[in-house]
């Protein structure tokens, strides 16, 4: 469904490289999790797959399609897209959030109602109850989930999903990733999420790709990962999660034992 290979990007006539050379691959119902630390490139990576930033080189393919022979707008209404914060439009309902990508398509009004309470219902959201309401009346957490609906209106085979649940509290942002999870595990979708939480990645990911100063470190699913670190640097990254594990372990009934 998704294929990168080389991808590259540069700045400053190539004296700059966010993006080194990074390629991997996603299947219809795979999440893959691009994780570094800041400034890494990882999000740079995502960015180029919607052509939100032009690639230097390299190739990106969505069903067999090099992406620099589509128009880009026409690009990215196929392409699903969650960021921190959802980025609803204020003055829009939730019902017309939901339908901008469909609206911008051309699909019919007779379409497009039962698809937005179809989607608010896979979110979790009522539709009687908060089709008609404006964002600044939810939660940081049903913000989250509209974004989710929206980026899945228009039924894309792919969606990118740029630190979506960072800003959420710990109860709200489990509740979400797992409610994601289940979606993705109904609709089948291709995702790419990045992230710098080894824990969200290990619980979420189908496979890791780290990436280390806009290079991969090591592409494996979170088993592999920590079973068989490539190297100091990813065995530290996974050392945190582990050692938040035992501590957790240890403060349990028999835990330690």
């Amino acid at each position: 469904m998704l294929d990168l290979s080389h991808v590259r990007k540069s700045y400053d006539g190539g004296l700059t490289h966010a993006v080194k050379d990074v390629s991997f691959a996603a299947e219809p119902g795979e999440l893959i999790v691009l994780l570094g630390g800041s400034g890494c490139g990882k999000t740079t990576t995502l960015k180029m797959i919607n052509r939100l930033v032009e690639p230097s080189g390299g190739t990106i393919t969505i069903d067999g399609q090099d992406i620099l022979g589509l128009d880009p707008v026409a690009l990215r209404r196929t392409i699903g897209y969650v960021i921190q914060g959802a980025g609803l439009f204020p003055h829009m309902t939730i019902a017309e959030n939901v339908a901008v990508v469909p609206k911008l398509l051309g699909w019919e009004p007779a379409r497009i109602r039962p698809r937005v309470d179809t989607l608010l219902d896979l979110v979790g959201l009522e539709p009687g109850d908060f089709a008609g309401r404006l964002p600044r009346e939810l939660s940081g957490g049903q913000v989250q989930r509209v974004g989710v609906a929206r980026a899945l209106a228009a039924e894309p085979a792919i969606m990118l999903l740029d630190e979506p649940f960072g800003a959420l509290d710990p109860v709200t942002r489990d509740s979400i990733q797992s409610e994601f999870i289940r979606i993705q595990s109904e609709v089948k979708f291709a995702a790419v999420l990045v992230t710098h939480d080894m824990t969200e990645a290990l619980l979420m990911a189908t496979r890791i790709v780290v990436i280390r100063d806009g290079l991969v470190a090591q592409i494996g699913t979170p088993e592999e990962l920590l079973n068989h670190p490539a190297d100091d640097y990813i065995e530290t990254l996974i050392s945190t999660p582990r050692r938040q594990a035992e501590r957790l372990d240890a403060l349990l009934p028999g835990g330690g034992a």
